[in-house]
C-alpha cells in the first residue's frame, strides 16, 4: 500500500499526538525522531483494512516485509524508535505505533511466537506461513522474484502509543 503518505490529516494527527505528550515528553520525541512514516499496511485496501483494525485493537504487534524489498527500493530498514502512523485503505490515521524492535531473519526460521504476534487469522505457525507465502508471491512478483524458504525477512515488533 501506500508509504509515507503524508497529507494535512497525518500532519494533524501527528500534531494531536504531540500535543497529547506533556512538554518534556514531546521535546523528547522529537529530538528521537523529528519525522514520522505515515503507511497503509499490506498490498490491498481490504488487508490495509484488516491489518489497521489488529493493530488499531493491540492484536498485531509484529509485522514483516521482505528485505529484498527495501534493498531493491534503496530504503532504508526501519530502527528502534520509529514511529508509524498506520493508514487504513482510505488513507485515514487509525492509530501510531513505534517500532520497539527489528531483526532479520530467515522466513524458514520464523517462530511461532513471532507468527502469534503478528495477530492474524487463527495465530499459527502454519496460518501464518500460507498467508505469507502468498503475499510474499504477491509483492516479489512485480522484481520478478519468488519467496524462498532462505528469503531474509525484516521483522519488527511495535506497540501502540497513540489512537
Amino acid at each position: 500500500m501506500s508509504k509515507n503518505y503524508l497529507s494535512q490529516s497525518t500532519d494533524s494527527f501527528w500534531q494531536t499526538y504531540l500535543e497529547s505528550l506533556s512538554e518534556q515528553q514531546r521535546a523528547e520525541a522529537l529530538l528521537r525522531s523529528p519525522m514520522f512514516v505515515a503507511e497503509a499496511w499490506g498490498d490491498n485496501p481490504n488487508l490495509a483494512d484488516e491489518l489497521a483494525a489488529l493493530i488499531t485493537s493491540g492484536i498485531k504487534t509484529a509485522t514483516c516485509s521482505s528485505l529484498w524489498e527495501w534493498e531493491i527500493q534503496q530504503e532504508a530498514l526501519p530502527q528502534i524508535g520509529l514511529k508509524t502512523i498506520v493508514l487504513n485503505s482510505q488513507n485515514k490515521p487509525m492509530c501510531m505505533v513505534e517500532t520497539t524492535e527489528v531483526t532479520i531473519r530467515k522466513f524458514q526460521d520464523v517462530d511461532a511466537d513471532f507468527a502469534y504476534d503478528e495477530g492474524e487469522s487463527d495465530r499459527s505457525l502454519e496460518t501464518w506461513r500460507e498467508a505469507h507465502w502468498q503475499y510474499f508471491t504477491r509483492v516479489l512478483k512485480p522484481f520478478d522474484m519468488q519467496p524462498t524458504l532462505e528469503m531474509p525477512l525484516v521483522c519488527e515488533r511495535f506497540k501502540v502509543i497513540f489512537r
